[in-house]
């Protein structure tokens, strides 16, 4: 029989375990405050999932003189980590029926529940296990990969599907070889209950190692409470978590990846939205909105006491928790750190900031990206110190063989990207034949390649970057502020005389931590809106654009108003792209370019057209990616298709 779990907690992590837990009959007591407190004991949980929205009854409590605490059960403390002594203060000395009195216990008295029952810790940072091994005998650390958002009172919504999520378990603290606790049994059920409500689930005896890992992400995520997104957030990322490596690496922690844990099987997991309820930001994002407490001195925080306690220091993260905690106290808005005060804070960090309005920015304020990097400037960057990550990204229609040929000789370093499989969603109606991933894959797929926060990106392949531009733009799409292409592709490298290796290259795990929504993009109803009131160019050969003939997609022809640009006709005879200058040109006379209004591409399937997009970056000129294009358009036999030369 599964032990009752009495659930501390409501948020996000909390009420999405408890909806699972007593969806799959195990016995569950929640217990919650105020206004959500009120609202779940009146309606229930209002829990939305990929697969519909229900009302999950629930046994709640206010507080633990509510609960009658018996033998077999397991508390479990999903609150915030800033609220986690106070409880574990509160909760530890509570009797427990049935259950065997400790050591030193006066005849007739109960046993305690920090004698007699597990505490399970699902809390963000590295100090909550210290309060609770001050006082459990048993307790059991966990990291929890959960996509949840609660910001109404009685209500969760939970986006993760097939599974709701995963966790990493482990008890605290790592015994060593041979060691046995009946802590361990206790992690194994617990394990196997949360896997029994839908969650993947894995035990491992190192759980401070993925702690640790886990807390690097939640960096990346607490910055966005601070920092939008752009250059200056990129910077910012990049800044905490290199602070952060450098105090793991003083206390001599090896962080490791969660989702990387062995036994925890999240392959075929993603994230689906929510119509009505898209995620807006992190943990602590989403408690700035509320006007709740925050947890930044328990992540950032954190970095900043393990740094201290060796003898070193971490700036930005100790500038970033002042100002989350600042935020909370005040009530200022998420992501409304201003500019002058982080680049103050960066300068005197001495990080390298991004280009600003001084050497070349754009109207908006931000300096143009880099689009590509010739073959002589990549050798000289692998060269010199933090070098980029290379990705070999060579995939072509009717090709199943890119991986084979990265294997028969490769940029040195460079990992293999799978374009089918990584770099896109499998096809459906509607979407596409190359739907685009979304960003808890991509992250996975991301980390897998050795990406870590702030690291810049090449990508190429052997057909003048046409395939190589989806993961140019791709990544940008995810929030990675500095991607390139190399102009010319393994092509030039070669004709440049530079080195090859063969074989396979199996990175260190990376820690990025990847979101969508950082481009614009157009769905079918956008692009043909552009068709007319701006400019859509078709990047496909100019006979499928006529509809002359049509290989793959169930019809021929293009859509209406849209203009014939063959993304070939970017590049020259070698297979780079053409002078910026000369693109201009071939643009102009399409129509697009300064002042024409929105600049929307498409092609097959969303991969040629990134390819259009790197050579509008060249030139200069915004452009919009279509992502699902002409294999999302002709699939609806009640979409108009045109054929002919316009």
């Amino acid at each position: 029989m599964s032990s009752r779990y009495v659930i501390i907690g409501a948020g996000a992590v909390g009420a999405s375990v408890a909806a699972q837990l007593t969806e799959a009959g195990i016995p569950v007591v929640v217990v919650a405050r105020g206004a959500n407190l009120t609202a779940l004991r009146e309606h229930g949980l209002r829990y939305l999932r990929p697969d519909g929205e229900r009302r999950v009854a629930l046994d709640v409590a206010a507080g633990p003189d509510e609960v009658r605490l018996r033998a077999g059960d397991v508390l479990v403390l999903a609150t915030k980590s800033q609220d986690a002594e106070a409880l574990l203060a509160t909760w530890a000395w509570q009797p427990v029926e049935g259950a065997k009195p400790g050591l030193g216990t006066a005849p007739g008295e109960p046993a305690v529940a920090a004698e007699a029952l597990p505490v399970v810790l699902p809390q963000n940072g590295m100090d909550s296990v210290r309060g609770a091994l001050r006082r459990f005998a048993t307790v059991i650390d966990t990291v929890v990969v959960i996509p949840a958002t609660h910001l109404r009172p009685g209500e969760v919504v939970s986006p993760g599907t097939p599974q709701v999520g995963g966790f990493v378990i482990g008890r605290a603290p790592r015994g060593g070889p041979g060691s046995a606790h009946p802590g361990d049994q206790a992690a194994e059920q617990v394990a196997a209950d949360l896997r029994r409500g839908g969650f993947a689930t894995t035990v491992v005896d190192d759980i401070g190692r993925y702690k640790a890992g886990k807390l690097l992400g939640n960096l990346a995520y607490n910055v966005d409470a601070a920092v939008g997104p752009g250059p200056l957030r990129d910077a910012t990322v990049a800044a905490v978590a290199d602070e952060a490596r450098a105090a793991f690496a003083a206390a001599g922690i090896e962080p490791a990846e969660p989702i990387t844990a062995p036994g925890l099987d999240l392959s075929g997991w993603s994230i689906k939205e929510i119509p009505g309820y898209e995620r807006s930001g992190s943990s602590t994002w989403q408690s700035l909105a509320r006007g709740a407490s925050v947890e930044s001195d328990y992540l950032n925080g954190e970095i900043v006491l393990l740094a201290r306690l060796h003898g070193i220091e971490a700036p930005v993260n100790a500038a970033l928790a002042r100002w989350i905690g600042t935020a909370a106290r005040t009530g200022a808005a998420p992501s409304s750190f201003g500019e002058a005060e982080l680049t103050a804070v960066l300068t005197a960090a001495g990080r390298t900031l991004p280009a600003t309005a001084s050497d070349g920015a754009t109207a908006d304020g931000q300096a143009p990206a880099a689009v590509l990097v010739d073959p002589e400037q990549l050798r000289d960057e692998l060269l010199a110190g933090g070098s980029p990550l290379l990705l070999d990204v060579r995939w072509a229609l009717g090709d199943p063989n890119g991986r084979d040929h990265y294997l028969a000789g490769h940029l040195p370093g460079a990992v293999y990207v799978d374009l089918e499989t990584e770099l896109a969603a499998p096809a459906s109606v509607p979407g596409g034949r190359h739907p685009l991933p979304d960003a808890a894959a991509l992250t996975a797929a991301a980390r897998r390649w050795g990406l870590a926060a702030g690291r810049r990106v090449v990508v190429y392949d052997d057909n003048g970057g046409q395939s190589a531009a989806r993961a140019w733009w791709l990544l940008r799409w995810a929030g990675v502020g500095d991607v390139r292409i190399l102009d010319g592709a393994l092509g030039a490298w070669r004709a440049a005389g530079l080195p090859l290796e063969t074989g396979d290259v199996v990175p260190a795990p990376g820690d990025v931590l990847l979101r969508g929504g950082a481009l614009p993009t157009l769905d079918a109803e956008g692009a043909a809106r552009v068709a007319v009131e701006g400019i859509l160019l078709d990047a496909r050969a100019a006979e499928r654009y006529r509809g002359e003939i049509e290989p793959v997609d169930p019809r021929a022809g293009h859509i209406p108003g849209a203009r014939s640009a063959p993304t070939g006709a970017n590049l020259d005879e070698h297979g780079r792209f053409l002078p910026a200058e000369v693109l201009r040109a071939r643009f102009g006379a399409l129509g697009a370019g300064e002042g024409t209004g929105v600049v929307g591409v498409y092609c097959g399937s969303g991969v040629t057209a990134s390819h259009e997009l790197a050579a509008l970056a060249v030139a200069g000129i915004d452009a919009v990616l279509y992502p699902g294009s002409w294999s999302d358009w002709s699939s609806d036999p009640d979409r108009p298709v045109a054929t002919g030369a316009s």
